[in-house]
């Protein structure tokens, strides 16, 4: 007992040094916890997909483990990149992530009838993900030279909305609705921390959810989608099939699972299973408790991204801060969006679960995200050190 009593203390110490440390030691146990788990979830949910298609029961487990790898490695070398860097570069990352944009269109290849992904050599690369961190990036260094006029004017409003329309045009014809409305959250949501007037919000609100509504009823794909997840039991082998299935698992798992590796569903009854879905394999295996330990960590993610968004703007690091919230808004909203479809509480939308899902694009994306969070709270830390040194002297 004494031996357990003093890992804890250790550990303990580690996580709530008294002194100051140099990085958020929290935050880096919170996004290693995600990956870990996201790498047991894999493994076991791509076990049968790997046999099928590759006759490798390991085949995506090892490209996740290569995407993580990858994943750390970029994350390491944004790390050295000073946060101001970030700021002059987001015009030129935009134009880069617009051209990615039209270069899918061009030369990428379909994957499900989905035209999302530019090969690499071994790798495929689905620019709409990077396309988030840098809208988010670009909305930071635009309410840092516009705020006086997004808080008074129309226009200052509708500038930074008009560049996500661009870009979800784009999105839009591979087609891409799940990031188009990730785009269009986290840019609502910085706009309102910028300090945006509330009617226009409204109006655009208003806008974004008649639009919403039109693609909905014009495409008939998307009206497939929200009909089955409104009513799945009504074509269970047809347009709610992937649902059913989905909800199937949750049914099975209860409670407390039935244990690491039991599932049924991933035996090819749910589709995408190691991807979108893996959160309902998480559910059949591990049970409620495991999908609100993950949940848990996602939250603690998105708050941890949220305090050092609000630490920052209160020191009068307007681009940090900005940025260190755009992120925490991104992670939180597709976190919703992903498990509330997976439950059937949303229609679906083809979203990963943050840190946890099997896909490189969206792993080096968040880890670019989760370099950049750590980095701006490095240098707070920096600051506060020498700002008490200079008080000690």
């Amino acid at each position: 007992m004494s031996w357990f009593k003093r890992l804890g203390a250790i550990t303990w110490n580690w996580l709530m040094p008294n002194r100051a440390s140099t990085y958020d030691r929290q935050l880096l146990v919170l996004v290693v916890s995600l990956m870990m788990f996201g790498l047991v979830m894999v493994a076991s949910a791509s076990i049968t997909e790997g046999l099928s298609l590759r006759n490798d029961a390991f085949f995506f487990v090892k490209r996740h483990l290569l995407f993580l790898l990858l994943c750390l490695l970029i994350g390491v070398g944004c790390l050295q990149i000073p946060v101001k860097q970030w700021q002059e570069w987001s015009g030129p990352l935009l134009l880069f992530s617009l051209l990615m944009l039209l270069a899918t269109l061009a030369v990428g290849h379909s994957v499900n009838g989905a035209k999302r992904w530019i090969g690499f050599g071994p790798l495929n690369l689905q620019p709409a993900e990077t396309a988030k961190f840098v809208v988010i990036t670009y909305m930071a260094g635009y309410l840092v030279r516009r705020s006086d006029e997004v808080r008074a004017q129309w226009m200052g409003f509708i500038k930074p909305l008009a560049v996500v329309f661009c870009l979800s045009a784009l999105l839009l014809a591979q087609p891409d609705l799940g990031s188009v409305v990730v785009l269009f959250v986290s840019t609502l949501g910085l706009l309102f921390i910028g300090g945006a007037r509330l009617f226009q919000f409204i109006a655009m609100i208003l806008m974004g959810v008649a639009a919403l509504v039109a693609l909905i009823l014009f495409e008939p794909y998307r009206m497939r989608r929200v009909t089955s997840f409104l009513d799945p039991w009504a074509d269970p082998f047809g347009s709610g099939y992937q649902l059913t299935q989905s909800l199937m698992a949750f049914g099975r798992g209860g409670f407390w699972g039935q244990g690491l590796g039991n599932s049924v569903q991933k035996l090819e009854y749910l589709p995408e299973a190691h991807t979108d879905f893996v959160v309902a394999i998480l559910g059949e295996e591990l049970g409620f408790f495991g999908i609100l330990v993950v949940l848990a960590l996602q939250l603690a993610l998105a708050l941890k991204a949220l305090q050092i968004g609000r630490t920052a703007l209160k020191q009068g690091k307007l681009f940090a801060g900005y940025l260190a919230s755009g992120i925490g808004i991104w992670f939180s909203f597709q976190t919703v969006v992903n498990v509330g479809a997976a439950a059937g509480m949303l229609p679906t939308k083809g979203l990963t679960l943050p840190l946890v899902s099997y896909g490189g694009s969206s792993l080096i994306a968040m880890g670019i995200g989760v370099a950049v969070l750590l980095r701006i709270d490095y240098e707070q830390r920096q600051e506060s050190v020498q700002a008490r040194l200079k008080v000690d002297a």
